[in-house]
């Protein structure tokens, strides 16, 4: 199945930048529709925040100063995304039937975001969202945890800086688990393409289920070849090996599947998953 729909939440203009470059490349490479989405921040919703003590006229001045805000947050980032689309030359507009070009429309929806964008990527062939350390907003990172853990869609971790090719080097996180193989499913079109494959493998990370030399023969049933790499931790880190693994063999495209473990369990004691999140430098690829 090829990629035809790329979901794009921008929650500010500093930090949807890099994203919104990266879904542009993916877009003109699947010839995509990039649907963008900026969720305005309802003020009615700052009411039950302020907490005792604040007489009306005080809420309803917080009230107008959020909606201020949020009026000006989205005017900002309107206004990158018409200027990212004239400089690529991306249509305006929905597709026509059959068209198979990269088009962009542009949404503005009020509510709670999180639950706005995942309820949006279940209808998406991928959502491509800013690397959490991008623009100091913390919006990127509860975007990605939405779509991960409430759409059963892919998500495309945009690095800080977009890439110039993605898909032509891919790596595979593989660990046998059901959260690695939804995320070679999710990467099939990508891998259907690609120019060179590796499976990337290694006994700290593995768990119980098939091992990487079992994957290598189905995706040759589905004509991708593709060879077997193995790592070790780097410092002790496993995600730092994989991340190093990939960068040796100049990926350009990570795919893997997401918190294997608990996202609890993740926060307190670290894993791949986390390491991964706070430290790629390329696109990543997760599913779960």
């Amino acid at each position: 199945m090829a990629i035809r729909k790329i979901l794009l939440p921008i929650s500010s203009a500093a930090a949807g930048e890099p994203a919104l470059a990266t879904a542009v490349v993916v877009a003109k490479i699947w010839g995509a529709h990039v649907a963008a989405l900026h969720v305005h921040v309802d003020s009615r919703d700052v009411a039950p925040l302020a907490g005792e003590g604040l007489s009306g006229a005080m809420i309803e001045e917080m009230m107008a100063a959020t909606e201020k805000e949020s009026s000006e947050r989205a005017s900002s980032v309107r206004s990158l995304f018409d200027q990212a689309i004239a400089e690529h030359g991306i249509k305006l507009g929905a597709p026509q039937s059959g068209e198979r070009v990269a088009t962009a429309s542009f949404t503005v929806a009020t509510g709670r975001e999180e639950e706005l964008v995942a309820q949006q990527a279940r209808l998406a062939d991928l959502t491509v969202v800013t690397h959490p350390d991008v623009g100091g907003d913390g919006a990127a990172a509860d975007a990605l945890h939405a779509v991960l853990f409430d759409s059963g869609r892919p998500v495309l971790l945009a690095p800080e800086e977009a890439p110039a090719t993605i898909g032509r080097r891919i790596c595979i996180g593989w660990n046998g688990t059901a959260e690695s193989a939804s995320a070679v499913t999710a990467a099939l079109p990508w891998l259907e393409e690609a120019e060179a494959v590796r499976i990337l493998s290694s006994e700290g990370y593995q768990r119980r289920g098939p091992a990487a030399q079992e994957l290598v023969p189905y995706l040759a049933l589905h004509g991708i070849s593709a060879e077997i790499g193995m790592f070790g931790p780097v410092d002790g880190v496993v995600g730092a090996g994989l991340l190093a693994a990939a960068t040796e063999f100049n990926a350009d495209l990570v795919a893997m599947g997401a918190y294997s473990h608990s996202r609890l369990r993740q926060l307190i004691l670290g894993g791949v998953t986390r390491h991964v999140l706070e430290h790629a430098r390329l696109p990543i690829l997760m599913n779960r």
